[in-house]
């Protein structure tokens, strides 16, 4: 899911990362100047990046209670098949990759015999957590996301096989599979937390990359400017572009979409304000209130009303 096809690939090579070359990026916003106004911290606490980024309830009042308030609300469903088909997917790369290394060049077809055994254990961790017919419809979906992305990577494993007879193990992962996954962040320069994990970073296709399962959010590239921006402040290279991958289950079908954005000025000054305004609601212990209208599935539903 987080590699591209080559219609992606045309319009990243030859539309947004060129756009993102030639667009200019303030200064002041961009990650490595955490020291001064406006990335500096307002105040001196940490706070994880989707205390941020999530805005799915409109006045942050599931902030507030978790923060503040110190509830602890029960994850919704959404929230666990969530969980498991992330790691699901990180569990398929890791695999590929630790195949690659142990058996060598020599034994792909070992490899990738290895390969199609399905790994449940995210279901398996959470099997007390839904119901037996939840469980069973969420293994198919695994199903789905595995053998999806073993056919994506079988054929990039093979195609560089078939240009480089004299590669090694490590060069074969670099080009076949070119992606960092749960790249692990300090976030502390910006006032978040230490312990940040960006869903993937990409090195072919230089871009941050978020998963998402659910309906598509204009605030779901929050995620990826913070991310960006973080990156910036530890690496110091500049980190222009986002891809916010999105996974849907539609006629016992894994339905993909990509939004690729430039991440420019706006949204930058977008992920700083709300950081400013969660900090200020956080430190000061502000009750924002009750949103005028409340989502289906909101586990904080019960707290607030």
């Amino acid at each position: 899911m987080y590699f591209l096809n080559s219609e992606e690939k045309k319009h990243l090579l030859k539309g947004y990362l060129p756009k993102s070359r030639e667009i200019h990026i303030d200064e002041d916003l961009r990650g490595w100047n955490w020291n001064q106004p406006p990335l500096a911290p307002i105040y001196d606490i940490k706070l994880p990046l989707y205390e941020i980024a999530n805005k799915y309830c409109s006045t942050c009042r599931d902030v507030y209670l978790r923060k503040v308030e110190n509830v602890k609300a029960k994850q919704n469903l959404d929230m666990i098949l969530g969980v498991i088909f992330h790691e699901a997917l990180v569990n398929f790369i890791i695999k590929a990759k630790r195949l690659i290394y142990i058996n060598g060049i020599g034994k792909c077809n070992d490899v990738f015999e290895e390969l199609k055994k399905v790994d449940f254990s995210p279901l398996d961790r959470r099997k007390d957590l839904i119901s037996p017919e939840e469980m069973e419809d969420a293994k198919n979906k695994v199903n789905f996301i595995w053998n999806y992305e073993y056919g994506q990577v079988i054929s990039r494993i093979q195609d560089v096989l078939s240009r480089q007879p004299y590669i090694n193990e490590d060069s074969l992962i670099s080009l076949a599979l070119p992606v960092v996954v749960e790249q692990k962040l300090d976030g502390s320069f910006l006032g978040l937390s230490k312990y940040l994990s960006a869903d993937a970073f990409t090195m072919s296709e230089p871009m941050v990359v978020d998963l998402k399962f659910g309906k598509k959010k204009d605030f779901h590239r929050l995620c990826t400017t913070g991310y960006a921006l973080v990156m910036e402040s530890v690496f110091e290279f500049p980190v222009n572009v986002g891809c916010i991958v999105y996974g849907n289950f539609k006629n016992n079908r894994l339905i993909i979409e990509k939004d690729f954005h430039i991440i420019d000025d706006e949204l930058r000054e977008w992920f700083i304000e709300e950081r400013d305004e969660r900090m200020h609601m956080v430190f000061e212990g502000i009750d924002p209130g009750l949103a005028e209208e409340c989502y289906d599935t909101c586990p904080y539903y019960a707290d607030c009303h």
